[in-house]
């Protein structure tokens, strides 16, 4: 601001060449000679001619010698030598000397005048320049005040919106963490499912489509496992980043509160506050560590950071939504295939168990049938024993007959054929008897299969109908395999 007044030169007055000059006596003073006592009376004043030899103003040893020789004079000064005084003064003299004094008094009164009206002026343009840039400094720290209360708005809706964030990555988390610990339930029963089905015996021991199922729901519950784990990994990293972020918001807040509290301060100080006082030199000091631009692009950056990690942490939850309920869908889908490949084994194997039941109620009623053919086999056998015997006895007892008698009669043709027919039936008898006993024999071989087959097939529903399907009934439904409670 340009300051109104006129620029004015304070020069000393110019010494009258009646008085000896100021600088003279100091000097005077400050001789180190010792200074022999003056009368007060004495004078020391001499005429214009006195000094008409030389312009300049008497020394302090031409003083000094003046001194010693109005020493003299005071000792030799008697009332009847005043007429041999040569250095008295004219009136002349007396009168410019007033002159000058009067002259010399108003120059300094004018002089004094002037540097009064210039200093007031002075004063109070600098009180007037002081108090615009006190108001110009409060003014600017207001402003800065303004930029603070901006800057920590911003700061506290990002931080509000961060701790949302975060809550909801951590929910999200949680619910995957679950989703997570709920496989391991049915990954444990396709597995002793698959450990049972081991147990089946000889022909069952099949590679069928229940085995191919178990087999695949195992691979797809750990491939969700492993997705499931990779994307819980980046959920950790992704609040780890979040946490950071959040922490350089609140650090920033932080000091956004103590500057405005700072500023805050200063702002309200007024030259009549309390705790104001001198701190020489602080104006030289230079603490800061930014600039305005700087300062205003450090909380830029970092809300900047936080916004890119939110919509990061929101793109992770969306996929890890997305993921849960991909998972579900797929365990659900190989768990009802799986349990669809047991109903339909589980009924081939019933219908194959009933079969046997009924080959094998079948062979033990032909096995009992076999059973009494045999007996009757065995029984017509020993009915043919006497006939036979009748038949035998009766050729041995006409072969006793005496001479002529021992003819070869129809009789004896009748006996023989008898013998050799019985002989014939008990051959016959005896190869059916064998037939029958071989049959038994196949029939009971028979039995033993389809009842070692029948308990196998009793084996195998037990495991499938028993075993694995009681476990398969505790499957996680689909809200327990998404996160939910």
């Amino acid at each position: 601001m340009e300051l109104i007044g006129s620029t004015a030169t304070y020069a000393r007055p110019k010494t009258s060449h009646f008085l000896p000059a100021i600088s003279t006596m100091a000097s005077s003073y400050r001789n180190p000679q010792p200074v022999l006592a003056m009368n007060p009376s004495a004078n020391l004043w001499r005429t214009n001619s006195y000094y008409k030899g030389s312009s300049t103003v008497p020394t302090s040893s031409s003083v000094q010698r003046e001194n010693f020789g109005l020493v003299r004079a005071k000792t030799m000064f008697y009332p009847s030598n005043r007429t041999a005084l040569s250095t008295r003064y004219t009136p002349d003299d007396w009168y410019k000397s007033n002159i000058s004094n009067y002259r010399e008094s108003e120059s300094s009164r004018n002089s004094a005048e002037r540097l009064r009206r210039d200093t007031i002026r002075m004063m109070q343009d600098k009180e007037q320049l002081t108090r615009l840039t006190q108001e110009k400094t409060s003014k600017n720290i207001g402003e800065r005040l303004n930029d603070i209360v901006f800057w920590r708005a911003e700061l506290s809706h990002e931080i509000d919106n961060m701790v949302t964030e975060i809550a909801a990555l951590t929910e999200v988390k949680r619910r995957l963490e679950r989703a997570l610990a709920e496989t391991v339930g049915p990954l444990q029963v396709s597995q002793e499912c698959l450990y049972h089905r081991e147990k089946r015996m000889s022909i069952d021991l099949v590679h069928d489509g229940v085995e191919k199922d178990l087999i695949k729901e195992v691979e797809v519950i750990k491939s969700c496992q492993e997705r499931m784990r990779r994307h819980l990994d980046r959920a950790i990293a992704q609040l780890a980043s979040n946490r950071a972020a959040q922490h350089e918001l609140e650090r920033d807040m932080s000091d956004k509160v103590t500057a405005q509290r700072i500023d805050g301060r200063c702002h309200h100080l007024r030259n009549t506050s309390d705790g104001i006082g001198y701190y020489r030199g602080i104006e030289r000091l230079d603490p800061s560590l930014s600039l305005p631009d700087s300062w205003s692009k450090f909380t830029d950056d970092n809300i900047l950071l936080s916004q890119s990690q939110r919509a990061a942490s929101q793109k992770l939850r969306d996929e890890i939504e997305i993921l849960m309920s991909t998972t579900s869908n797929e365990m659900w889908n190989q768990f009802n295939n799986a349990n669809v490949a047991f109903t339909n084994r589980i009924s081939e194997t019933a219908d194959a168990k009933n079969s046997l039941q009924t080959h094998l109620a079948k062979t033990l009623q032909e096995i009992f049938q076999t059973d009494m053919l045999i007996e009757s086999l065995k029984k017509a056998l020993r009915d043919k024993e006497c006939p036979l015997k009748v038949a035998q006895t009766r050729l041995e007892e006409r072969t006793r007959r005496p001479n002529v008698e021992l003819c070869r009669d129809n009789p004896h043709h009748r006996l023989v054929g008898e013998v050799r027919e019985i002989e014939d039936t008990i051959h016959k008898l005896q190869e059916r008897l064998m037939e029958a006993e071989n049959t038994l024999q196949t029939l009971v071989k028979t039995k033993v299969t389809l009842e070692h087959d029948l308990s196998i097939k009793a084996n195998s529903l037990f495991l499938d109908q028993e075993k694995c399907m009681s476990m398969r009934k505790i499957f996680p439904s689909m809200p327990r395999l998404v996160g939910y409670t």
